[in-house]
């Protein structure tokens, strides 16, 4: 299974803005729920926001919900969490998750597939 590979992230200033994306397999893209979740160190991972299959609809955690948007573009297979307005406490690994659970989007246990991560560290 060719896993889900994620590029982006990097360290930026509190109030500005970084673009993360996760690219699949396209049989993955099209039939799975695909979600951002994050970790930080000592915490347990927490969603952040979901694109659901079929319908695209959207989904956020409400620490984010205002600041923080989900797409996809299905010609290159890749969701984008773009984030703006961020706060130190956005500081975590992100990672991507692929789900054919289409309504338990915000638990980590539903998904089948996962990215590596990638570190988004925001200073004060």
């Amino acid at each position: 299974q060719v896993p889900l590979v994620e590029s982006g992230g990097g360290s930026v200033q509190a109030g500005g803005s970084l673009r993360i994306s996760c690219t699949a397999p396209e049989r993955t893209f099209r039939r799975y729920s695909m979600a951002w979740f994050r970790q930080a160190p000592g915490k347990e991972r927490e969603f952040v926001a979901a694109i659901r299959r079929p319908d695209s609809s959207t989904y956020y955690r409400d620490s984010v919900k205002g600041r923080f948007t989900i797409s996809g573009d299905s010609a290159k297979n890749t969701v984008y969490l773009q984030m703006n307005s961020l706060k130190p406490e956005d500081t975590a690994v992100y990672r991507c998750g692929a789900s054919i659970d289409h309504l338990r989007l915000n638990i980590p246990s539903t998904y089948s597939f996962w990215g590596q991560g990638t570190q988004v560290t925001v200073s004060s």
